[in-house]
């Protein structure tokens, strides 16, 4: 049976991440999404900027960065919000990489006391570290300078907030929080046809308004096909990626095993009964020692 046609925007698409977010009619999504990510620590945030998402250093020599998403509240306090598809290695240095511009540019260059305002680095990921690959409940950090010993905050302004959004499986009747709506909706928009009823909110129902890919202008539409066909090639490749490295460290693994066994004189029969080696395979290794 064939699948109906796909509704709603992939957030995780840029073009999809930038309608949802990153638009000044479509504000109030982030405001809401910042106040439920942030309500413990931070109260209400009542309104919120864009400011230009590229940073440039001061010298002609530093690196550029360039953020998703850079905006600030009625304080001055910076949120970077920062949508990340694919595992990359360093991405944590990238992160605290980022978060010194939006530190560094509040220097005046005048005389100075150093007081600075708070800086946030969201993190909304669409992979899982590989450290608590294997802790399912795990998919929120909060991360703060903090004293190793004490386990007490040293230092309360600069936060680093990570989304595992691939841990996160509850059902839409497991749903209690409007942040667990958020996330659900982050994880699954694509996938709804009908608007559930624990997401008829205002807010949501203007959610589904702009990721109604049926309101799209035909350049619209012809964006947001290019960024979903750049987010599936990068996804396949990296599926493949994964695989390969997989049935890399099978074969290796039973390499390993053959010649193990034969180093221990075990006959040859009983190593190709256990490996699953052609004789040829095993002939190889032989010649190979």
């Amino acid at each position: 049976m064939p699948h109906p046609p796909v509704k709603y925007i992939n957030p995780f698409t840029d073009y999809g991440f930038k309608r949802l977010f990153g638009e000044e009619p479509n504000k109030e999504l982030l405001l809401d999404f910042l106040n439920e990510l942030l309500k413990d620590e931070q109260g209400e945030i009542r309104s919120i900027n864009y400011i230009k998402n590229e940073q440039v250093g001061s010298l002609e020599l530093d690196r550029r960065a360039i953020f998703d998403l850079y905006c600030e509240n009625e304080a001055g306090e910076k949120f970077i919000v920062e949508l990340q598809k694919s595992k990359q290695k360093f991405f944590k240095d990238r992160a605290l990489y980022y978060s010194t511009f939006p530190i560094r540019d509040q220097a005046p260059k005048n005389e100075w006391d150093y007081q600075l305002t708070a800086v946030y680095l969201v993190a909304i990921l669409d992979f899982v570290f590989d450290e608590d690959k294997n802790d399912p409940d795990k998919y929120r950090y909060n991360i703060k300078l903090t004293d190793t010993e004490t386990c007490k905050v040293f230092y309360d302004k600069l936060t680093f907030i990570y989304l595992e959004i691939p841990k996160f499986t509850k059902t839409i009747d497991q749903l209690e929080t409007r942040f667990d709506k958020w996330l659900y909706v982050l994880r699954h928009l694509p996938e709804i046809q009908d608007i559930p009823e624990p997401l008829q909110e205002e807010i949501f129902t203007k959610l589904f308004d702009t990721a109604a890919i049926a309101k799209f202008t035909r350049e619209q539409l012809r964006g947001y096909e290019d960024s979903l066909k750049y987010y599936r090639d990068l996804k396949n490749s990296m599926d493949t990626a994964r695989a390969e490295g997989r049935e890399e460290g099978i074969t290796l693994g039973i390499q390993r095993t053959a010649r193990s066994l034969l180093g221990q004189g075990i006959d040859d029969v009983v190593i190709l009964q256990a490996t699953g080696l052609t004789p040829e395979q095993l002939a190889q290794l032989k010649q190979d020692q």
